[in-house]
């Protein structure tokens, strides 16, 4: 197995965060989508959570991102990182874990789901949607 330091991140972790969240967006082919900028190279791998509450099931944590870089998947970095992510989970006594897939990221969908993931949107028929900025200020600006 490789060696690798899994930690929380730190500021100055912030360009090479960056760099892999630019390198998960050309993955997921929406490159163009990412305004961010910030340069540097030391990490590898990172993942993107938060704490937040669904009414029905409690306290979760939703993982926004998560992405280890191509030449170091298969080492078990990602597994790892997943066990930690869980320990935080289980610490902060959150009910379970939500996160997003691509529907074409199957390589993503199988990892998720030979660690007991289950796909909600086929289970339970939720429909992601969103209100862009422009919805946002349109609505806000309504009397």
């Amino acid at each position: 197995m490789a060696k690798f330091n899994l930690r929380k991140a730190e500021p100055k972790d912030v360009p090479d965060i960056l760099r892999l969240i630019k390198e998960l967006a050309k993955y997921e082919k929406m490159e163009d989508q990412v305004i961010l900028t910030e340069k540097g190279y030391s990490v590898i791998g990172f993942a993107m959570y938060y704490f937040t509450y669904d009414p029905w099931i409690g306290k979760l944590l939703y993982l926004e991102d998560f992405y280890v870089m191509k030449e170091y998947r298969g080492f078990g970095i990602g597994s790892e990182i997943l066990k930690t992510l869980s320990d935080t989970a289980v610490k902060n006594r959150c009910s379970c874990m939500h996160f997003l897939v691509a529907e074409s990221n199957k390589k993503s969908i199988d990892f998720y789901m030979r660690r007991g993931a289950s796909d909600l949107s086929l289970q339970e028929g939720w429909r992601l949607f969103r209100i862009n900025r422009e919805g946002l200020l349109k609505m806000s600006a309504e009397e």
